[in-house]
């Protein structure tokens, strides 16, 4: 019996120290999983925060803005704000018109850029090492020194104040270059090329339907980093488009700062608050192709 005994205790000794080690092993991962996740949430929050701000203030009026303490909760002016918004600026009209340049010079840097980089990164010819120099100096020129001789050469074709000022000078950049060209190198596999070479696929046919369709992550980049850099630009349109009744939506939102302290900050956060929306749908849409890209990456590695 005393023998049976022990073999029992034998057995139950190691079961309840396992057990032990067990659910302690558990709740060392979750603490660990709660260290490393929390970093990330106090910083989305703080990111956050701003456009949160921003929805708050468009629920005011200015006065309650500077208001002390600050209200942190929606207020109830915002149709207000929106209706005020409208008499003041041409917004529909300012937006048709940010609209059809981000559009429009997005299409030409993604088919530009794209057709140039597919020769850079997959084909040899002469002076291609120097040409491609070339694009990294320019790339490396601050955009600000462009603006007199581009204001220039645009008067004297006579595009001042007209919409093609805007699309033509930007239809291909040397970022979008460089960028797809480092992407095609890596995503574009040789054996590809050479494979449609045999089957007779000319150079635009290797373009179309080989290289696009792999390299389709690295254009949705592209597309939502030029979209937004042209619905943002702001120096630009205001020295090109001239006449105040045909200009993009920042210059038109900029009409709204008065002089001497007589800004109504409720319309101006209401105004930024719109500008937002063709910014969230254009990386909603672009925002599949660049995770589906990340996870490919994160297979690979």
């Amino acid at each position: 019996m005393s023998s049976i005994k022990e073999s029992r205790t034998s057995l139950k000794g190691p079961g309840i120290k396992g057990s032990g080690v067990k659910g302690s092993g558990i709740k060392g991962s979750r603490r660990r999983g709660i260290a490393l996740h929390l970093p990330l949430i106090i910083g989305t929050l703080i990111s956050a925060f701003p456009f949160y701000w921003a929805v708050i203030m468009s629920t005011h009026s200015s006065t309650e803005i500077f208001s002390y303490p600050p209200k942190l909760l929606p207020g109830t002016h915002f149709l207000e704000n929106v209706r005020n918004l409208f008499d003041a600026i041409d917004f529909f009209g300012s937006m048709w018109n940010s609209l059809l340049v981000a559009a429009s010079v997005t299409f030409l840097v993604l088919l530009f850029d794209s057709l140039a980089a597919f020769v850079f990164a997959k084909f040899e010819f002469p002076g291609k090492n120097v040409l491609f120099g070339l694009l990294m100096v320019i790339f490396m020129v601050p955009a600000q020194l462009s603006v007199i001789p581009q204001f220039v050469i645009m008067a004297k074709i006579g595009w001042i104040g007209s919409m093609t000022a805007l699309i033509v000078p930007a239809a291909a950049n040397a970022f979008g270059i460089f960028w797809m060209r480092q992407y095609m190198k890596t995503a574009i596999h040789d054996e590809l090329l050479d494979a449609s070479k045999l089957d007779g696929a000319n150079f635009l046919r290797q373009y179309w339907h080989v290289a696009l369709p792999v390299v389709r992550p690295g254009l949705a980049f592209l597309g939502i980093f030029t979209f937004m850099g042209q619905w943002n630009d702001f120096a630009w349109p205001l020295i090109a488009l001239t006449n105040p009744n045909n200009v993009t939506l920042q210059v038109a939102l900029s009409q709204l700062n008065g002089t001497h302290g007589t800004t109504d900050y409720g319309i101006v956060m209401t105004g930024a608050l719109l500008a937002l929306i063709p910014l969230l749908i254009v990386f909603a849409i672009g925002a599949k192709q660049i995770i589906g890209d990340l996870a490919k990456g994160a297979v690979r590695g």
